[in-house]
């Protein structure tokens, strides 16, 4: 049986109003090919196996043509970048008029780091405006997902150690005609991350949308994936906002190996975790928070979790059952989640997050099956023994 270690964050404010992201990226995406709003589905076998009133899972294994929620941070902050870089990009309809206006600028060229996702969302907006890219992965990186930013043609540099080292190698590319579209930030180097964090915002807004036209009161509960902290800032900054009342309690999930949010909360301040990083959940193998995210993070989060990689293969299988397509890090959300609501150690986690049979619960699946190979493996049980849940 896999340990789930769970701590009340000792950094957060009982009194915390934050803005949210205006509407401005979700009317950009809008304009993007293929926009659609992803679906919040209701799964009440979920919530009757966790022993709550209600489980919305918002899944975005699918979202403007690629197979995780990334592009749409990775588009807002490559817009962003090129509007200041630019001076001013006018006005434009489509993407084919955005195109036109960057003509400028041609040879640009996008730089990113990534486990996967991130990459091949900018990647892909290189593609969509006629610049190039140049992906830094670190070495170990599963090959489906080099392969899937290769197909977007886009240049793949393995990098010898961690994904922040695949970071700290991508910040050397930065010239006039070489941007960097980075997800996590560093000192000198804070708005475009920024960018990422509003870009999420339009997942938020979706939600607040589509329970308002159900008529269903919101969550009581939230669950979200940490990583560098980009998306658990853009949830975070959402939740946390004046306009939501009564505020939902926050439950941010880490791989037990690298919970570099929960050692910098009991720390106090941000601290590094040294690799090897080696979970499944490959998009939160980060070593460090990003210090855009982490003020938000840290005073916003009421409680953090590290599992181990079984309750995540565990979670891909409950999903796939519920009828959805989620990848080790898509499930991690309600892998933290079922840690918490089964595991003998999580018994004040849920007294403190109020995990009753009234309780509204809303998880994340942030990513599709970004590895098939690897996907159909834990659907088989051949990927780790299957777990057998505690009575």
């Amino acid at each position: 049986m896999s340990p789930v270690r769970a701590l009340s964050n000792p950094l957060a404010a009982t009194e915390q109003d934050l803005r949210p992201a205006g509407r401005a990226p979700l009317d950009f995406h809008r304009r993007l090919p293929g926009y659609a709003v992803t679906p919040l589905v209701d799964a009440p076998a979920l919530a009757g196996s966790l022993g709550v009133g209600k489980v919305w899972v918002k899944d975005e294994s699918w979202r403007l043509g690629l197979p995780a929620f990334k592009i749409l941070g990775a588009s807002w902050a490559v817009y962003r970048a090129l509007e200041r870089h630019s001076g001013g990009l006018g006005g434009w309809g489509d993407i084919d008029g955005l195109r036109g206006r960057l003509a400028p600028l041609r040879p640009m060229t996008l730089a990113a780091a990534t486990d996967g996702n991130h990459g091949r969302a900018v990647a892909r907006m290189a593609k969509l405006l006629g610049l190039g890219a140049r992906i830094f992965v670190p070495d170990g990186m599963a090959p489906a997902r080099i392969g899937a930013i290769e197909s977007e043609g886009a240049e793949v540099v393995v990098v010898h150690g961690t994904y922040d080292d695949a970071v700290a190698r991508s910040a050397e590319e930065a010239d006039a005609r070489c941007l960097v579209i980075s997800d996590t930030s560093w000192p000198g180097y804070e708005d475009v991350p920024r960018w990422v964090i509003e870009g999420y915002s339009t997942i938020l807004w979706e939600v607040d949308d589509e329970l308002a036209r159900l008529g269903e009161e919101g969550p009581t509960v939230v669950v979200v994936q940490i990583g560098v902290g980009a998306f658990a800032a853009a949830v975070t900054r959402h939740f946390r906002s004046p306009a939501v009342s009564p505020r939902p309690k926050i439950l941010g999930v880490e791989p037990a190996r690298v919970a570099c949010a929960l050692a910098s909360a009991e720390a106090g301040g941000v601290v590094h975790l040294p690799g090897p990083h080696a979970s499944i959940m490959a998009g939160l193998n980060c070593g460090s928070p990003s210090v855009v995210a982490w003020p938000t993070v840290s005073k916003g989060i009421d409680l953090f979790v590290a599992i181990e990689d079984d309750w995540s293969r565990e979670a891909m299988r409950m999903l796939a059952g519920a009828g959805m397509v989620a990848g080790e890090t898509g499930a991690a959300g309600l892998a933290g989640f079922l840690a918490v609501a089964r595991e003998e150690g999580g018994r004040r986690a849920r007294r403190e997050l109020g995990l009753t049979e009234e309780a509204r619960v809303l998880i994340f699946n942030c990513e599709g099956a970004t590895d098939p190979g690897a996907y159909q493996r834990v659907l088989e049980g051949a990927d780790g023994p299957p777990r057998t849940a505690d009575p």
